[in-house]
């Protein structure tokens, strides 16, 4: 099949690569553009072999749609896309546009969908390659495919270790199965569809008062971004890498019960019996180990940090 590729990072880079291993031919690539002197992953394997590639800023020229309409595709491919791309570059493929998505649609449609499902405390996870439409992740769905979240999972070990590789394999599959007019249309159920919003500060501001597993799963949802937050002195502490721990009875939601080589232990949740230890936490400077960044800023055992503030 004659295919446009848009996407970013090595998920892109990788989908390139197997589309083409399949025997597919694509006519025309875009990735972002240059950062701080270096291509991106996809921008780099498509200038390897040789294809056709432009790096817009975004997708929404008019100079986008006519490209991709000249390129005379059979099939649009959207592989990691954080862009809007309109509807004119998405229905310009004889076929029209398939995307991949971290969830298993209809629930968790948005751009931070990883996030969510951790937030929540979902234990069953997964990815889904759908029928691009006009709406936000609401086409018909071609393939999807479930994985386990496991209790110690981040948003960040949940992509890498079981999506990533999952997801490419899908994606290329996807792609044979409509070369092979076997794909299905299957539409969505609104009645289960769930949609959220980019997370952020706003939401990824820790609460020490509330239950310690919830405090847990918004930590390891927002690992690696956008990093939940803790106030202290006036400014704002990232935590990353939580495992739980036993607390002190007593101890106050906040509380630094110790640091040490494994990291920042803080009492979380009503009555100080449970604790979530911090291995990595980043302050006004970079991430670090947790006793190096919590001896800059000043934290020790007894000292007590404030809820998040976004």
């Amino acid at each position: 099949m004659r295919l446009v590729l848009i996407g970013q990072a090595a998920f892109g880079q990788e989908v390139l690569s197997g589309l083409v291993a399949h025997g597919h031919e694509v006519a025309l690539v875009y990735a972002p553009p240059e950062k701080g002197g270096k291509a991106d992953p996809l921008a780099a394997e498509a200038a390897k072999l040789g294809l056709p590639l432009r790096t817009p800023a975004g997708y929404k020229s008019p100079e986008v749609a006519s490209e991709v309409a000249a390129a005379r595709a059979d099939l649009g491919v959207l592989a990691f896309v954080t862009k809007i791309v309109p509807p004119a570059v998405i229905d310009a493929p004889r076929l029209g546009t398939i995307c991949f998505h971290p969830s298993i649609l209809p629930r968790y449609r948005g751009g931070s969908a990883l996030a969510w499902q951790l937030i929540r405390g979902e234990t069953r996870g997964g990815f889904t390659v759908f029928w691009t439409d006009p709406g936000i992740d609401t086409g018909p769905i071609l393939l999807s495919r479930e994985v386990e979240i496991g209790p110690d999972d981040t948003a960040g070990s949940l992509y890498f270790d079981k999506i990533f590789k999952a997801g490419v394999a899908g994606l290329v599959e996807a792609v044979d199965a409509i070369a092979a007019g076997k794909a299905p249309r299957l539409p969505q159920d609104e009645s289960l569809a769930t949609y959220d919003p980019l997370c952020g500060d706003e939401h990824a501001a820790v609460r020490w008062a509330a239950p310690a597993k919830q405090v847990y799963d918004l930590v390891r949802g927002c690992d690696p971004q956008p990093g939940a937050h803790a106030a202290w002195q006036g400014g704002k502490l990232r935590l990353f890498d939580a495992r739980p721990v036993p607390g002190r009875a007593g101890a106050r939601p906040g509380e630094v019960l110790a640091v040490g080589a494994e990291g920042l232990v803080v009492a979380a949740g009503p009555g100080g019996e449970t604790a979530l230890r911090f291995a990595r936490l980043r302050g006004p400077a970079a991430k670090a180990k947790a006793a190096e960044v919590a001896a800059s800023v000043g934290l020790a055992p007894g000292s007590v940090l404030g809820d998040g503030v976004a």
